[in-house]
This record gives structure tokens, C-alpha cells and sequence, in this order.
């Protein structure tokens, strides 16, 4: 996948240099050349100085190409305009923007613009430690409203099927990690002993889910 990021702070090196190494062919745009030299001579993919909603530098990165582009900035408003031409004038199929201020979301997502608040997603991820500290969130989806959690299965579950904690449109069991090996579940399969579950959840759900698995917390 050609991949363009627009940014080379802290999120955008970090996100150029897993794309990179995932083996995609990732350009950097900054206008800070300082900020380009972080990612270093064994960065493996290309640099572009410039700035990174001028037209000139987003073809000479390649955008008329590009399968994807993030704006990865620490400016809001530029990385919606930087977004902006990339979804709207090049047809960039994949464009993602950072945002700090998560009030602007839904006004982006009504441009059919995909944004991610690491205001709101902080905020969610420190929420769940707090008051759920039994379950292991490894993943969130939208705005954080449901979530994948990975706990190993309750003594008192063993032996119990899938379907006796699930409750549709709040809980589901996407899959089961058994003796390192992973598995899709049927509401029939039965939980072993030393199961690790992964469990999709309404964030709304948690303590139901709690409760479930017999865990401190749940109503």
C-alpha cells in the first residue's frame, strides 16, 4: 500500500515507521526538516519537505497514487485541510486526520472525513483502567462506544458455552486464544480452562459483562 503522512511529530513517526516496517511504501511530508531527520537513515521510506496542504508538494509525494493519507499534525485545522484535498481533489480511498479537539468530530464526519481524537480516546482508555481494571481493553471502535476486552476465562466458566455470555447488541465472543492457537466460536462452543477470551462489549455493558464473568465491580 502507497501510504502518505502528512506530520512528523511524535504520532507521525511512530505511525511511518510500523507502516514502513509492515513493508508498505510510506512518504513523509514536514515542513521542518529537523523533524524529517528524527526517522533517520534505516527509515525505508521517503521524505518531503514542504508544506503539507500545498498541492505542489502532495503530487511530488506522490498523492495522485497514494492508497492512503493521514494527517498527523499538531494543528487541527491544518490536518483538515490537508485531509480535505487528499479525500476531496486527488480521491485518496483511505484519508485519516487527527484531531485534538474532539468537538469537531461529528462537523468532519459529516464530510466524510474519518478523524481520531487522541483527546477522547485518552480520555476513554484512562476511564476503562479506572474503573474497570479487570478487563483488558486492546481495542476501541468510533468514538470508544464499544470495545475489544481479553480476559482469561473464570474458573466458574469452564465447562459454560459461549452463548451464556453473550447478549446481543451488547456483548458478543469474536474469539478464543486456546493453548496459543486462536478460534472462532460458535454460541455452542465450550469454554476450557486457560481460554483466553476476547470479548466485543458496549462500553455501556461493562458492568453487566462484570457480573457475567463474576468480577469485582459488576452490578
Amino acid at each position: 500500500m502507497k501510504v502518505i503522512i502528512m506530520g512528523c511529530g511524535r504520532v507521525g513517526e511512530q505511525t511511518a515507521r510500523m507502516l514502513a516496517d509492515d513493508g508498505h511504501q510510506v512518504t513523509v511530508i514536514d515542513y521542518d526538516a529537523t523533524a524529517l531527520d528524527r526517522l533517520g537513515t534505516q527509515f525505508k521510506g521517503r521524505t518531503v519537505q514542504g508544506v503539507g496542504f500545498d498541492r505542489t508538494v502532495l503530487v511530488k509525494a506522490g498523492i495522485e497514487h497514494a492508497d492512503a493519507f493521514a494527517a498527523t499534525s499538531s494543528m487541527d485545522n491544518i490536518n483538515i485541510v490537508a485531509a480535505r484535498i487528499a479525500h476531496n481533489i486527488f480521491h485518496v480511498p483511505r484519508v485519516v486526520a487527527r484531531l485534538f479537539d474532539p468537538r469537531r468530530a461529528e462537523i468532519y464526519h459529516r464530510l466524510g472525513l474519518i478523524t481520531i481524537s487522541s483527546t477522547t480516546w485518552g480520555a476513554e482508555r484512562i476511564r476503562e483502567l479506572l474503573t474497570h481494571a479487570d478487563l483488558d481493553t486492546v481495542m476501541t471502535f468510533g468514538r470508544g462506544e464499544v470495545a475489544i476486552i481479553t480476559i482469561e476465562i473464570p474458573t466458574h466458566l469452564a465447562g459454560r458455552m459461549v452463548k451464556h455470555i453473550t447478549m446481543p447488541g451488547e456483548t458478543n465472543v469474536v474469539a478464543i486464544t486456546r493453548q496459543g492457537q486462536a478460534i472462532m466460536p460458535t454460541l455452542g462452543t465450550e469454554f476450557r480452562t486457560g481460554d483466553v477470551i476476547h470479548i466485543a462489549v458496549h462500553v455501556a455493558s461493562m458492568d453487566r459483562v462484570e457480573a457475567l464473568l463474576g468480577l469485582g465491580g459488576g452490578i
